[in-house]
């Protein structure tokens, strides 16, 4: 029996590429080795769900709620820094070692927990994909929702020529959403000094219910609890040396990627609140449609490159996050369920678990419910954290588990501390929704 676990180490999931990636050269050479997962993590925090909590938070309060994205950035990093330590001190991702720990009762209850969570996270980049599709070719939303399952085809293709080939599409679609949004800041030119007032914690954000809410759903788009469980595996893709010296600077090099990536995705993240409050809350206009966002960007920026380039960045957004929720998909059935399938019908389940409601949604509800269905994804989303966070803290302070790679108590007390206010938020919001204040 293994030490720490009720079970021998499984095989890993996401096995065709499983130490695909060679670890080569020294200083820089080997630290890109390891860049490229922290990116496709990234692209999780800065969804089309993250759009439409950022457009309805800067549309409504300003820069206030600026602080919250960076105090969930800063949660993030610490959060995926404790996958990546999974991940590489045991030989299992986060799925695979809430199914060697628990009872399987327990087990099976966390699997659900996670699905539905996938299946918001699903639900809003299969909107947002969707209605990027919209506003750049006048495709009808359902259409576009139907279209958007193709991306599974397109993981199955890239990942024929390698995991390397993943990441660098991944990558430029991040770059492609950046330079959207640097345009975009230009044609804004936001007050940089209220900009800066905005990343200090108000004490409103808590009194406010609305402003809660909204916060809340920032915190569910941000800390995504998919993302844990995708980090700890694609970790795994890299073949460094199974010494502890080896894991040691594995960890070293992949807390560095993903640092790096999640700085990106809070700078984009940001970018998305600034231009929603520099556009549209001195009119005192509150956008919730992110239709309604791209309509009246133009008019108000004086510029229709700027609509486009949201458009486009919208798209690529969408896009990019549907990718790794799949692979986060795959990677919780088989951990969970410890399912072998063939990659093409592994895919094709993840994604149908997905496609299904979304189709179901927008018919039911149309076009006019997008924004809410959204930003309630997102709500629902930082609901399932604590079922991710908790056990991902338990596991990682666990020297049994995690022998000398182990988080120091001064990291598990602040995680421990991480998990206390995300549960501490939600109870506050679900108290406000049950008393209607």
């Amino acid at each position: 029996m293994a030490k720490g676990w009720r079970r021998e180490r499984p095989a890993p999931s996401l096995m065709e590429v499983f130490r695909s990636v060679p670890v080569e050269g020294r200083g820089w050479r080997r630290l890109c080795s390891f860049l490229g997962p922290g990116y496709l993590v990234a692209v999780g925090y800065m969804d089309p769900g993250n759009w439409a909590t950022d457009l309805y938070g800067g549309s409504a309060f300003g820069y206030t709620l600026l602080s919250v994205i960076l105090l969930s950035n800063v949660m993030a990093m610490l959060l995926q820094h404790l996958a990546v330590r999974l991940g590489i001190a045991t030989g299992r991702d986060l799925a695979q070692a809430c199914r060697d720990h628990f009872s399987k009762p327990v087990a099976l209850l966390l699997w659900v927990m996670c699905e539905l969570a996938i299946c918001a996270c699903d639900l809003a980049e299969l909107i947002g994909t969707a209605i990027a599709l919209q506003l750049l070719f006048g495709i009808p939303l359902l259409w576009g929702v139907a279209l958007t399952g193709l991306d599974v085809l397109l993981i199955l293709l890239l990942q024929r020529w390698g995991f390397r080939l993943v990441e660098a599409f991944v990558l430029a679609l991040l770059v492609t959403i950046f330079t959207c949004f640097v345009i975009e800041m230009v044609l804004a030119s936001p007050d940089w000094s209220a900009v800066m007032q905005g990343f200090v914690p108000r004490r409103e954000i808590v009194t406010n219910p609305l402003m809660l809410y909204i916060a809340v759903g920032i915190m569910g788009a941000t800390v995504m609890p998919h993302n844990l469980y995708l980090h700890s595996s694609i970790v795994q893709t890299r073949a460094y040396d199974e010494t502890p010296a080896g894991r040691r600077e594995a960890v070293r090099f992949a807390t560095i990627d993903s640092t790096l990536a999640l700085l990106f995705a809070l700078s984009i993240n940001a970018a998305i609140l600034i231009l929603a409050a520099a556009t549209f809350h001195g009119s005192g206009r509150i956008v919730i449609e992110i239709q309604e966002a791209h309509r009246l960007l133009a008019p108000a920026l004086g510029a229709s490159v700027a609509a486009t380039a949201f458009a486009l960045a919208l798209l690529a957004s969408g896009q990019n996050s549907a990718v790794t929720a799949t692979l986060a998909g795959q990677i919780v059935m088989e951990g969970f369920l410890s399912i072998r399938l063939p990659p093409f019908f592994r895919r094709m389940i993840t994604r149908g678990i997905a496609l299904v409601p979304a189709l179901f949604v927008t018919a039911w509800y149309g076009e006019r419910a997008t924004a809410k269905l959204l930003v309630l994804s997102q709500v629902v989303l930082s609901a399932q954290l604590p079922f991710a966070v908790v056990p991902l803290v338990l596991f990682t302070a666990n020297r049994g588990k995690m022998g000398a790679l182990v988080i120091p108590r001064w990291l598990a007390c602040s995680t421990w501390g991480i998990a206390g206010v995300i549960i501490v938020f939600n109870a506050k919001l679900l108290w406000d929704l049950a008393t209607g204040a």
